[in-house]
Parts: structure tokens; C-alpha cells; sequence
């Protein structure tokens, strides 16, 4: 067997080297070069896509999932959705698919940082520069909501920024990780226990009473990367984890005036509005939220409220479950090449 074969010679055998067990093989077409970040559910490799000479983002999911076959159906749908976005601000999904029973997303590569990076190299950013971020970034989710997603997960380390075309445009943001396992696995139970889907710190209300979900999720999590932005900590800080959700559902969001010198009132206004406890009282729209923040900012009056629609024409993006395919046959076990990726979660 050729060195980089997709099939194992010996697919019993544990592989060494730890976490980057897999440098150097080939996966579904994918020549994995190194390992670029990780989190409770997926790692991501960079790796060289053989057949298009390209490099690309290839992050693979845990054995485990894939052996729920509701989850594996909900991959296959959303991942085809999030391919189907073409958006300048939204990291393009090349390819899903599943081998050996293991899933996989290829995406574009994009080098530079993300935001968490920035954040913790340079400090906190002026307003100016906050605003053109959060700006792309909100741009990318209302794409997203215009095809029934909801990201779940906003949060520095899921904003990806390159270098910008010139001085009037640094930098160019992409939004990456839109939540395609994480729709999947609250709507299969399939999370563990004390864990619920999304980033303690950037996390809305409403996710954490387990309520349905629509855009306004987004808008919640898209104003504390806004207020970390220009604080340089979340809007709750608390000492233990309950005590942090406790906070975002029922204590009232800080000022940002009280962090920041200097700052328009109007700002501060339009903040606690995105932050709202309840959607109802939250912006429709993250453009919306950051033109109104940008308008502020300005030292200009936030912009006049919308008259009462006679219902809320938010887009619910949980599909019924009675809507998918049937069931697969079970996929075969993980493949041994699997099992040091995730030591903690494989059989």
C-alpha cells in the first residue's frame, strides 16, 4: 500500500503521536498537514486538497457523532445549506462528507487571525475599528438568517481576520463554524450533561432556558464580541459558570460608558438594546444593531423605532424532524485512525 493511502493496512492498530496523529495521511483527498485548532467536538487541520492543488481548513468530527444517525442526517442538510451561501464575509464549505464513518467539512483556508488573537496581542479596539468588524460580521449573519441559519455560536475565536484590500478597508473578516453540528446536536440531545449548545460568555438567554431560537441569538452574542472588543472582557464576568448564566439571563447588561471613557450616551443605549433579555427587545437584524451603533457613535440619534408589527416575522430555523430523510443503516465503527484525535470521546 502507497504511503497516504485513504485505507489503513492495519486498521486495528492505534496510531502514535498523540493529538497529531493523523500529520502526513491522507483523508478523503486531503493530505493533513497540521493541526490549527480543536475544541470538545472537532479538530481542524490545514491539508492540501490533492485533487485541486489547493490548501484548505479540513476539520473533522468526533467518531462519536457520527453514529447517531439523526445528527449524521442534519449534517448532510445543513452542510449542504452553508454551501450554498455565497457570501465575501462567510468561510466557503467546499465539501461534507463522511469516510470510514468518520464526518469532514473542507473549507477554505484563510490565513491570518482570529479575533481572539487580535484581541489578546493588541488589546482592546477603538470604536471605529470595532464597528467596520462587527460590520462584516453582521453582514455574514443576516446572509446566514436569509437561508434559515442561525450561527449559535458568535464569539471572537469564530471571526477569522485577513488582511484588507487597503487603508480604507485593514482588514477583511470572515465568520467561520456556522453551527453545523451545533443545531444537530441540541436538536438530537446529543450534548453532554451540564452542556448546552454555545460559549458561556457570548451565550443569549434564551439558548440557556432551552427556548427556540431565531436570529436575535445571533444579535445577543454579536453585542458582547462587540462590548469584548472595546473592553476587553465579555459584558458578565462571574466566578463560577452558574453564576455567568445566571447573569445573562437576569442581570442587567453593564455600561459600556462605565469601561470606557469618553464614550456617546448614545452608544450605550444601543448596546443595552442589543442585549437585550428578551429577542422582542433586541434589534431584528446584526445590521441593524451596528448601524445603529456606528450612527451613534457618530454622536448622531439612534434611529426611530419600527412600528408594532402585527406578528414577529422571525425565521425559526429548526426544521421539523418528521421533514428528514429516512434513517441510514448505522455507519461502521470509527476507523482506528480516529481514536487519537479524540482520546476522550472514542470507544
Amino acid at each position: 500500500m502507497a504511503a497516504g493511502d485513504d485505507r489503513l493496512a492495519h486498521p486495528d492498530a492505534t496510531l502514535g503521536g498523540g493529538p497529531s496523529g493523523l500529520i502526513g495521511r491522507r483523508i478523503a483527498g486531503y493530505q493533513v498537514e497540521s493541526e490549527i485548532g480543536r475544541g470538545g467536538m472537532a479538530v481542524v487541520y490545514r491539508a492540501t486538497d490533492l485533487r485541486l492543488d489547493r490548501t484548505v481548513a479540513l476539520k473533522l468530527l468526533a467518531p462519536e457523532l457520527a453514529r447517531n444517525d439523526t445528527f449524521r442526517q442534519r449534517f448532510a442538510h445543513e452542510s449542504r445549506v452553508a454551501a450554498a451561501i455565497d457570501h465575501p464575509h462567510i468561510v466557503p464549505v467546499f465539501e461534507a462528507g463522511e469516510v470510514e464513518g468518520v464526518l469532514y467539512i473542507a473549507m477554505r483556508y484563510v490565513p491570518g487571525q482570529d479575533l481572539r488573537a487580535l484581541l489578546d496581542r493588541g488589546g482592546p479596539l477603538e470604536l471605529p475599528a470595532a464597528c467596520r468588524i462587527a460590520g462584516q460580521v453582521a453582514s455574514a449573519l443576516d446572509a446566514a438568517h436569509a437561508h434559515d441559519l442561525v450561527h449559535r455560536d458568535v464569539k471572537p475565536g469564530n471571526i477569522l481576520v485577513a488582511e484588507g484590500t487597503d487603508s480604507d478597508h485593514p482588514e477583511h473578516v470572515y465568520l467561520t463554524d456556522f453551527g453545523l453540528t451545533k443545531k444537530s446536536l441540541s436538536l438530537t440531545g446529543y450534548t453532554r450533561v451540564g452542556q448546552f449548545v454555545g460559549t458561556l460568555d457570548y451565550v443569549a438567554p434564551e439558548q440557556i432556558s432551552g427556548k427556540p431560537v431565531d436570529g436575535r441569538c445571533d444579535v445577543y452574542s454579536l453585542a458582547c464580541v462587540v462590548f469584548e472588543t472595546l473592553v476587553g472582557h465579555p459584558p458578565f464576568r462571574r466566578d463560577d459558570d452558574m453564576a455567568l448564566l445566571w447573569a445573562h439571563q437576569y442581570d442587567p447588561p453593564p455600561k459600556l460608558s462605565d469601561h470606557v471613557p469618553d464614550v456617546v450616551p448614545g452608544v450605550d443605549e444601543v448596546l443595552v438594546k442589543a442585549l437585550a433579555k428578551s429577542p422582542d427587545d433586541r434589534y431584528d437584524g446584526c445590521l441593524e444593531f451596528v448601524t445603529a451603533l456606528r450612527l451613534a457613535g457618530r454622536g448622531g440619534p439612534p434611529p426611530p423605532p419600527e412600528p408594532e408589527p402585527t406578528g414577529h416575522a422571525s425565521t425559526q430555523v429548526d426544521m421539523r424532524l418528521d421533514d428528514l430523510p429516512p434513517e441510514p443503516p448505522p455507519p461502521p465503527t470509527p476507523p482506528a485512525w480516529a481514536r487519537p484525535v479524540f482520546p476522550e470521546l472514542s470507544p
